[in-house]
């Protein structure tokens, strides 16, 4: 009887069979790394976002103080001008007011100079002397007195050096009245009463002249 002879069997193991398991151990870490990289890109993107929004939330704000100090500089700057521009006009209508009164005083005072100009005590006959000078010293007093006036009327204004002091003849004559007086007739446009004084030039001038 013969010896049994040793079967060997061998098993063939295809190489794709061993070659699957690797692969199969290498797939996670290549999902990890992929998600790794998915979460950083993510978080890179968030990052931006946030340091955008600051930025943003900055500029708002610079923006709303630069809003607030021009509106805190819009009102007080529109108060000074509003009481400036009140200073302005009332100002204005002042020296309008003085210019006038100036301008009643120049033709009053041109008038009285004519008037002066013509009286010449010289040529009176002496018949007519105590006539023609009771006239004349009217005429000489009537402009004294309109000039006090105006004089009291200006003074501490800024044309009181214009006038220089009202004469003490003047003043004692009608003490503290002068300047309510004069302006009283001013504003009715009656200042100096130059009607009268028109009407007394012409009929001292016609008289002289005959």
């Amino acid at each position: 009887m013969s010896a049994p002879s040793d079967h060997t069997h061998h098993i063939k193991i295809r190489t794709t069979q061993m070659e699957m398991p690797t692969r199969a151990a290498s797939l996670p870490v290549e999902d990890y790394d992929d998600k790794l990289k998915a979460a950083e890109d993510e978080l890179e993107r968030i990052q931006i976002q946030r340091v955008e929004l600051e930025r943003k939330k900055r500029a708002l704000e610079e923006l709303t103080a630069r809003k607030r100090t021009f509106l805190s500089q819009q009102v007080e700057l529109a108060e000074k001008l509003s009481a400036t521009v009140t200073l302005i006009e009332r100002q204005l209508y002042e020296v309008r007011q003085e210019t006038e009164d100036l301008e009643q005083c120049r033709v009053c005072f041109v008038s009285h100079m004519d008037k002066l100009d013509k009286i010449n005590p010289e040529s009176w006959a002496r018949e007519h002397l105590p006539e023609k000078l009771d006239r004349s010293i009217m005429t000489l007093d009537m402009a004294t007195d309109e000039y006090d006036q105006a004089a009291a009327h200006f003074e501490g204004g800024r044309y009181g050096a214009i006038f220089g002091r009202a004469s003490k003849r003047g003043r004692t004559r009608n003490p503290g009245g002068h300047g309510s007086e004069f302006l009283h007739n001013l504003r009715n446009g009656l200042a100096f009463n130059l009607p009268l004084c028109a009407l007394g030039g012409a009929a001292l001038v016609i008289y002289l002249l005959k």
